[in-house]
């Protein structure tokens, strides 16, 4: 069936990346560390000058090849190539509002932005998690966003005291136990 009879959307919009103001709350900085701030960058640089031109000369191919409707490469290449546009244009955004902190002079005894700290819960475990900027959140690896609910809980804290943790499932309370700048784990 010809799309001309049907009301759903050619497919432009349906996956596009939310702007930088919605995942960003209003009114808070962008920080970012050094080594996420070089990663941001290393990300851009790759989807500008490798992945971007490889995608341009596979759908230029495509194309000269005739015709486009049923053409699974050039239909591809396109949405991929809209895809790498996006993400370049989303990149751009936060490099630009990104601001680098370098924890490398913070006091060594409180917890800030950068730090990795180690605390134990109520049971007696005890885990890592990292303070970095929105855009290097990755929980698996402990690395949690500065305006997450443990980072809020943990900032200015030191070594031995105990904090608050408020989450959906209920309050718990925290106990520093070492706190470390540097390269993150």
């Amino acid at each position: 069936m010809s799309k001309a009879f049907t009301r759903e959307p050619d497919g432009a919009q349906e996956d596009e990346e939310p702007a930088p103001e919605a995942v960003q709350p209003q009114g808070v900085k962008n920080y970012i560390t050094p080594a996420g701030y070089a990663r941001l960058q290393a990300e851009l640089k790759q989807l500008l000058d490798v992945e971007r031109p490889q995608t341009v000369s596979i759908v230029h191919w495509a194309a000269s090849n005739g015709d486009r409707s049923e053409n699974g490469d050039y239909i591809y290449g396109k949405k991929r190539l809209r895809e790498i546009d996006r993400r370049i244009r989303f990149l751009i955004k936060r490099l630009e509002i990104a601001k680098v902190v370098d924890s490398s002079g913070q006091e060594q005894d409180r917890v800030f932005f950068g730090a990795t700290v180690s605390v134990r819960d109520g049971a007696g475990r005890v885990r890592s998690v990292s303070i970095v900027g929105m855009d290097e959140v990755d929980p698996v690896r402990g690395r949690v966003s500065w305006v997450s609910p443990i980072a809020r809980a943990l900032l200015k804290a030191q070594v031995g005291d105990s904090v608050t943790l408020r989450t959906p499932s209920g309050v718990e309370q925290l106990e520093v136990v070492e706190i470390g700048y540097g390269d993150l784990p």
